[in-house]
């Protein structure tokens, strides 16, 4: 299927890896003109060569911290008219409630919602001047089954659920959409080590581990298996894409079917 994103641009929040690296890669392959940001300039300079190699014809990057104030706007002064954004940088971590201080909250409020907050404020009033455009938060299904060791991060992904539809109520009768995705716990940068910090024996063979972490952590998972980075961004291009005009101020998952409800 053509997803019709030739000639539109995209803006991808923590694309150097993982989740937002296969977004990226996804876009671009689909001929959108694609913009991500990082911190790092080598792997910022990584991750465009790795999508250039994998077919992506117009990608570039800006090297900006999307997690201040200050970042936010460099990226909005570099790339100033986006049809796309997907608000998918985010933090994570396993941590017992009593132990969760006053700064961890705050950081993770920081760099999960208001990195989106402060970019959809920036790009979405030029979206609805030009009556096309879509917004995209990159949420988890944490947002709805609040993991115990994880509160304040589940916090901030429901948090996501709330800007996004609130923002959908303000594109009315516009072409522009603003929809939110809920991964599952997915395969990317990061999760062996979040994964070993979780297990029984975290000196185990790997595949043992994540055998280990949906028996007993993620139990209610229909798919049993870790969510693979490129599953998410299928469903994010395609929300990316024309083709999903009728889709607004939705929650879509690809959560494996962590959550057991049908709506």
């Amino acid at each position: 299927m053509d997803l019709q994103l030739n000639g539109k641009t995209a803006l991808v929040t923590g694309a150097t890896a993982g989740i937002g690296l296969e977004i990226a890669r996804t876009l671009a392959a689909e001929g959108a003109r694609v913009v991500i940001t990082g911190r790092d300039r080598a792997k910022l300079d990584s991750a465009i060569a790795a999508i250039k190699a994998s077919g992506g014809l117009d990608i570039s990057g800006v090297l900006a911290d999307a997690a201040t104030g200050e970042g936010a706007a460099t990226i909005a002064s570099t790339a100033p008219s986006i049809d796309i954004l997907v608000n998918n940088l985010g933090i994570y971590e396993s941590k017992a409630f009593r132990d969760i201080t006053d700064a961890d909250w705050s950081h993770l409020f920081d760099v999960n919602v208001m990195i989106g907050v402060r970019l959809s404020r920036a790009f979405l009033p030029g979206m609805l001047d030009r009556n096309w455009g879509r917004i995209l938060f990159i949420s988890s299904e944490a947002g709805l089954a609040i993991p115990g060791d994880m509160i304040h991060y589940g916090m901030t992904k429901t948090a996501q659920l709330s800007v996004s539809r609130g923002l959908a109520q303000m594109t009315r009768g516009t072409n522009v959409t603003v929809n939110s995705v809920l991964p599952g716990p997915t395969r990317s940068e990061g999760i062996e080590a979040f994964l070993r910090s979780q297990a029984i024996d975290p000196s185990a063979p790997i595949k043992q581990i994540e055998a280990e972490f949906f028996a007993t952590a993620r139990s209610a998972s229909i798919l049993q298996r870790m969510v693979e980075a490129e599953e998410v961004a299928n469903l994010v291009a395609y929300l990316a894409s024309p083709r999903s005009s009728a889709t607004n101020g939705a929650a879509l998952r690809a959560e494996g079917g962590l959550v057991n409800t049908i709506a």
